[in-house]
């Protein structure tokens, strides 16, 4: 018996991996967030797997869905959204299997900010514009960030941010990150990336929050600010560069 932790994607369907749909597809229970994993995927689940809907379930009670299954010899696919390694609270999910004694494995999956990425139709890594994504989030109603972790610190790097989790309080995002990058910095919000309901917003720190709020924006989206999403004048990459010497070992 294994317990599958399987990346589902940033919201379609379809943006499951191979690897992932081909275990959902052999366990016999399957545990999901509800509100964030699209319910197509449960029919990759086998016609008489157990499934349980996680987004009323405290940590204890989805611990007990895995002991169960466990004692029962059941694998369990245990669905996120996106990519199990960031922002998913896989760890403490291990951390209990691991006291328990029970094996898990990890599969992982298309992550949020890929496919707003794609949506906005920008490489995130510019040559001589920005090499660097921060993937990071605010806490406001949630688990207090660690020191030097707060945006005022992460923006003196001028690195391209990422936010997760930010959407309601795009004004202080935008606060915070004002001093750092200047009110000309572009800025995107992807919401609902990847479904049919998709939302892009894009513009600068000066005025993505009023679009924020204007669109009634308040979850399932990522927070975009960095001179990547507009640079145009850039040089070509060293990688396909005609003077690289491809003889080289």
């Amino acid at each position: 018996m294994t317990v599958y932790f399987i990346g589902a994607g940033p919201g379609a369907a379809d943006l499951i991996t191979v690897r992932g749909a081909r275990t959902l597809a052999r366990c016999g229970v399957c545990l999901y967030a509800g509100s964030l994993v699209p319910r197509e995927l449960l029919a990759e689940c086998p016609p008489d797997a157990r499934l349980v809907d996680t987004a009323q379930l405290d940590l204890d009670q989805i611990t007990a869905e895995f002991v169960a299954a466990h004692e029962a010899g059941l694998d369990v696919a245990r669905l996120h959204s996106g990519d199990p390694a960031v922002f998913s609270a896989v760890a403490e999910q291990m951390r209990r299997l691991d006291a328990a004694g029970i094996p898990y494995e990890i599969v992982p999956g298309v992550p949020a900010f890929a496919a707003a990425a794609a949506a906005l139709g920008r490489e995130l890594t510019v040559p001589t514009v920005g090499q660097t994504v921060i993937l990071t989030r605010i806490a406001q109603q949630a688990t207090p960030m660690p020191p030097g972790e707060d945006l005022a610190t992460l923006g003196r790097s001028g690195a391209l941010l990422v936010l997760h989790l930010a959407a309601r309080y795009a004004d202080r995002v935008v606060a915070e990150l004002l001093p750092h990058y200047g009110p000309d910095c572009p800025a995107a919000v992807v919401a609902m990336a990847s479904r049919p309901d998709e939302l892009v917003l894009r513009g600068t720190l000066a005025d993505i929050a009023d679009q924020v709020k204007a669109a009634g924006v308040v979850r399932t989206a990522v927070i975009i600010v960095g001179r990547t999403l507009t640079a145009e004048q850039f040089p070509d990459s060293h990688l396909y560069s005609t003077t690289r010497d491809r003889c080289a070992g």
